[in-house]
């Protein structure tokens, strides 16, 4: 089942919020867990979106939305998730969240209980003092680029061991989890994720890590509540902790994730409602062109009398007026596919573009201009991208360290956060990177 990606604009603010849809049938709000995505719930919405149509946005400052100002609180991430469902059209509706997601999803509930007909929450914390204080001194150390990559090192191991131990720097055996692992596909994923948040993933974590988990009182009257967790989640022991709960919340200990999963999409079937779906609310100046299987990302005017397209293991650029500019498949935003050339020129059509501007083929041998950034056990992708990142800044080809292949250092090429920027890219684009250069050198071949 296709899902789709779209870019939204929040009306009284300008704040914009990524969402991904999939599915039909009345509507189903998903709010994912942090530091992670809507991303995460792909496989979900594609399994779920047979009775809903599943709307998942990227909470505030998490995957490609815009971030709240200042130090916001739990009730502004809610209010956030509010003014989302307006702007979308999502009158009212049930609604899924996970961990964190969950935790947001209660305090939008209390804001507005008319907004929701049921939450169904995987895992729902309520932390005692003790861990209340271990969290605030190591849960959420700053993350900032550092000139020589150092902080991907940190990353890396604190999304791998974030399945081993709970919390993550906690390497004591008592705060072992029970089913570890070492995926490095897994790993990268959440490295990514992390990645786009940057430093504003303190801001939502530590949002959600200070509310207060005042459920409503025994003898109130709200939506009904699902909470579950299955064994091996490090929340299912605060199943017991919630106490007295209103009449139409319940709580589950349940075997594994499919349980959770099974019984969380039987209760919020149980309370769908009959509201049909919302009609699509997307910006005008930024999307997804689906080509294919692949979701072509653009940003710019329709209709633009120049399509502009960036170097391999690059992303687009803001366009200038009467341009539109797209990420070439598998770079930036864009999905990959087996036929990019016949990918650009459908989402030339579709984007009503003119012109085509071809970027430049770079110079030097793309065996040595594209290393390889498979992810790796040790992490070790992360750095040979931030090193080609840097290098490309002082020489060109960047992998020639030598007088004659010296280039000026343009202003501000080597701020952390540019090359930040120019590693994620390299990142993002992988192998598609030498596809495309074999591409473009076959169509300047041919001109």
């Amino acid at each position: 089942m296709p899902i789709t990606r779209h870019m939204l604009t929040i009306p009284a603010t300008g704040r914009r919020v990524h969402y991904r849809r999939c599915g039909k049938g009345p509507p189903l709000l998903m709010v994912h867990q942090s530091p992670r995505s809507s991303g995460e719930y792909e496989p979900l919405m594609q399994a779920w979106g047979a009775h809903f149509t599943c709307i998942a946005p990227d909470t505030p400052g998490f995957g490609q939305s815009d971030p709240l100002p200042g130090a916001p609180e739990i009730g502004d991430f809610a209010a956030a998730l509010r003014e989302f469902m307006d702007a979308a059209g999502l009158k009212s509706c049930p609604a899924y969240g996970f961990h964190s997601g969950g935790i947001i999803l209660v305090a939008a509930l209390k804001q507005e209980p008319s907004r929701f007909t049921a939450l169904a929450i995987g895992g729902y914390a309520i932390w005692n003092a003790e861990e209340m204080r271990r969290f605030g001194e190591a849960y959420l150390p700053p993350f900032q680029p550092s000139a020589y990559g150092e902080h991907l090192v940190w990353l890396w191991h604190r999304m791998l061991e974030q399945s081993w131990f709970f919390p993550w720097f906690d390497c004591r055996d008592e705060a072992r989890l029970p089913q570890p692992h070492a995926d490095p596909v897994r790993v990268h994923l959440a490295v990514m994720e992390m990645l786009d948040a940057g430093d504003a993933y303190r801001a939502g974590y530590g949002a959600v890590l200070r509310a207060p988990r005042d459920i409503p009182p025994p003898g109130a009257s709200t939506a009904p509540v699902l909470i579950s967790a299955y064994a091996g989640d490090p929340l299912q022991a605060h199943i017991d902790r919630l106490g007295p709960m209103p009449a139409t919340w319940q709580a589950q200990k349940l075997a594994n994730p499919a349980e959770h999963h099974a019984a969380s999409l039987a209760f919020l079937r149980q309370h769908a409602g009959t509201l049909p779906p919302p009609a699509l609310v997307e910006d005008p100046q930024e999307g997804w062109i689906a080509v294919d299987d692949a979701l072509i990302h653009w940003r710019g005017a329709r209709g633009a009398g120049e399509l502009v397209l960036h170097p391999p293991a690059g992303e687009l650029a803001e366009p200038g007026p009467g341009q539109v500019a797209i990420d070439v498949p598998g770079h930036g935003l864009s999905d990959n596919c087996a036929a990019p050339g016949e990918a650009i020129a459908a989402a030339q059509e579709a984007l009503g573009a003119g012109a085509i501007r071809w970027p430049a083929l770079p110079v030097g041998d793309p065996d040595l201009l594209y290393p390889d950034l498979s992810p790796d056990r040790f992490g070790s992708h992360l750095l040979r991208a931030w090193a080609a990142a840097r290098a490309e800044a002082i020489f060109a080809p960047w992998y020639v360290a030598g007088a004659d292949h010296a280039r000026p250092i343009a202003d501000g090429a080597l701020d952390p956060e540019a090359i930040a920027r120019r590693a994620r890219a390299r990142l993002r684009a992988g192998a598609a990177a030498r596809a495309w250069h074999d591409h473009l050198a076959t169509i300047q071949g041919a001109s």
